[in-house]
């Protein structure tokens, strides 16, 4: 049954979602087909007999079917009965650039374009391609799990600033079915310390900053204006700029992306290296590809030979055909989308407002992953994380997976009727 949450001044139902004659709000049975999220080795050594009733709340894998569009070119592809080895062709790279002047204004040139098996095996060679071992890369934390790992693969140190935490004040929405607003008390939001990022930028031993635009899991939507200060820090201390940009369609209303190529557009070396995929926004990731957007041709030359020493320039035949799917005829599937995790954003907070005032939801304006202050719990993330799957069998991601305790990361990208059955589950759980 569709689960209806209601505002808080005309009890309108916020909208269930849906495009092309299907629903967001439709339960897709995930269990039983290799997927991560559904099917993978419990932690903690929790026995795979607990699995029964799991509500998946934690990797950042949605549980949507595909554009209807996707699903017909891989259906086509698939009725040719042919798999073997395969190159990218120029509609592929026309539906990338088209995508980005028509959504971002950005317009990228067809040599900038080198496409892999995904975003973090791009970062991880981007970071071989402009670093010697021992150097360090700037991180603002918290921030994504395989930023800490691809930068010590490659023999490099990880250098963390910090973001802090303010008040956001009274968050208000307005969905763009025009309905009344929602009002939930004030949450938080993260932003840069100004003054930590530029000592840590001043080190000479530090070459690289990898940034998350957005970022996973503060949920920010980096302004124009944040990026800018970035890039003149980064200019100023000759720190290369990578930015991981993987989530830039998942914007919530009121937001707007701004692609960090956009800010600075050099050609030269001291162009930012631009890493992207559709998986996440389209729900693609097991299909595996990505891009690597760098205008300036020697930067391009070293990525190259990064990309060739890992083994990661092969891709298969189903990638590209989905990724031009997407950008050519996916735009109102994904617009949908958007506002669908932003009802189910919307939910969250009106639940724990009335239920769990005690948890601090994050201000989202980004990504489908609500972050979580549990501080009031007097447990650890870890604890949270173990005993609410093996208690309540509702499985989220602590945040020491991210640089910091104290908080927790709820997927969004689900049926409404599963995550607030999963809500339910953490209220009866935290107040036993």
């Amino acid at each position: 049954m569709e689960e209806k949450i209601f505002n808080h001044q005309n009890q309108a139902p916020l909208p269930s979602g849906g495009v092309g004659g299907g629903s967001f709000d439709k339960i897709v049975e995930r269990r039983g087909t290799g997927c991560v999220k559904w099917d993978a080795e419990f932690p903690f050594g929790i026995d795979d007999s607990e699995r029964e009733g799991l509500i998946p709340l934690w990797v950042a894998d949605m549980d949507f079917e595909v554009a209807p569009a996707i699903r017909e070119a891989l259906q086509k592809r698939v009725e040719h009965g042919v798999f073997g080895y395969t190159t990218v062709q120029n509609n592929y790279y026309e539906a990338v650039i088209r995508w980005f002047e028509r959504r971002h204004n950005w317009t990228i040139q067809r040599e900038w374009i080198q496409y892999t098996t995904g975003v973090v095996p791009a970062i991880s060679a981007v970071i071989k391609a402009l670093t010697m071992p021992s150097e360090r890369v700037l991180i603002l934390t918290p921030v994504y799990n395989c930023f800490f790992s691809s930068i010590r693969n490659n023999g490099c140190e990880v250098v963390e600033s910090p973001l802090v935490v303010r008040s956001s004040g009274v968050q208000e929405f307005r969905s763009s079915e025009n309905l009344s607003s929602l009002l939930v008390p004030p949450s938080s939001i993260y932003e840069v310390n100004w003054s930590d990022f530029e000592i840590k930028c001043a080190d000479e031993k530090t070459t690289v900053f990898l940034l998350c635009n957005p970022h996973n899991p503060a949920g920010r939507v980096w302004t124009r204006e944040e990026l800018q200060r970035m890039n003149e820090i980064c200019l100023r201390h000759h720190v290369r700029v990578v930015s991981d940009e993987i989530h830039c369609e998942l914007v919530m209303p009121g937001h707007h992306f701004t692609p960090f190529g956009t800010v600075n557009p050099a050609t030269d070396a001291t162009a930012p290296i631009i890493c992207s995929s559709p998986s996440k926004s389209f729900n693609i990731a097991g299909l595996q590809m990505a891009n690597i957007i760098c205008a300036d041709p020697e930067t391009r030359r070293r990525i190259d030979r990064a990309i060739n020493i890992n083994e990661i320039c092969d891709v298969n035949p189903f990638a590209p055909l989905a990724v031009e799917a997407a950008y050519n005829e996916g735009e109102a599937w994904l617009d949908a989308l958007n506002e669908y995790i932003f009802g189910n954003y919307q939910a969250l907070c009106e639940f724990f407002a009335k239920n769990l005032p005690q948890l601090k939801v994050f201000q989202l304006e980004g990504t489908y992953l609500a972050w979580i202050d549990i501080a009031a719990t007097g447990l650890s993330a870890d604890e949270f994380e173990e005993k609410l799957l093996r208690e309540a069998h509702v499985w989220v991601n602590s945040g020491t997976m991210y640089g910091t305790d104290g908080y927790i990361r709820i997927n969004l990208a689900t049926q409404r009727s599963r995550l607030m059955e999963g809500l339910r589950r953490i209220e009866k759980f935290l107040n036993r």
